[in-house]
């Protein structure tokens, strides 16, 4: 049944990832935090921020991992089939029969009009790990990584990779020296 669970999480996700791996992480934090409870909120925002950390696309990473953590090393094939499956699938099936279309309004319009949807699931997830970042950090701190992230990010073009790295170091440093006055 657990295989099954899992394979049904991460093919809902392929299924309706529709704007790639970014898109694709509010799917897959609805399935395995909300809906089958495989973890909490903060083990899934550990989990996003190491993954983006990797190279690789960040919605078959997290579903490797995943499906390992919760089904072995049968979970982790089956999440990942799950997850890449659908999408070949349908870039398959899409490209070959709306290239034959894609001047038309409705294929444009149809493009168009699933980008607004994908902001606002982006949107969410970023309202719940920037409330989340208040039990953690507090306000002020995490405006002001947030503003620091968007200097660096937005206008110097650092890769993010570079950013997340550095925060996780800027996270421990910060732990131990609040364990070290603690004890």
């Amino acid at each position: 049944m657990k295989q099954w669970q899992i394979f049904l999480a991460f093919f809902r996700v392929g299924i309706f990832g529709y704007g790639g791996g970014p898109a694709s992480i509010p799917l897959i934090q609805k399935e395995v935090v909300e809906k089958y409870s495989w973890m909490n909120e903060d083990e899934f925002a550990d989990i996003l921020a190491i993954g983006n950390t990797l190279p690789g696309p960040i919605a078959t990473k997290m579903a490797g991992y995943i499906g390992y953590r919760v089904g072995g090393y049968l979970g982790m094939f089956n999440a990942l089939a799950a997850s890449v499956v659908p999408t070949i699938v349908l870039m398959i099936v899409f490209l070959t029969s709306l290239s034959a279309y894609k001047d038309q309004a409705w294929v444009q319009g149809m493009t168009q009009a699933v980008i607004p949807v994908v902001g606002v699931m982006m949107a969410v997830l970023t309202w719940q790990f920037f409330a989340k970042s208040k039990a953690g950090i507090g306000w002020k701190w995490s405006l002001l990584l947030i503003g620091i992230s968007v200097v660096l990010l937005g206008f110097l073009t650092l890769h993010p990779g570079f950013l997340i790295g550095a925060l996780l170091l800027f996270a421990i440093v910060k732990r131990d020296k609040k364990e070290a006055a603690e004890g």
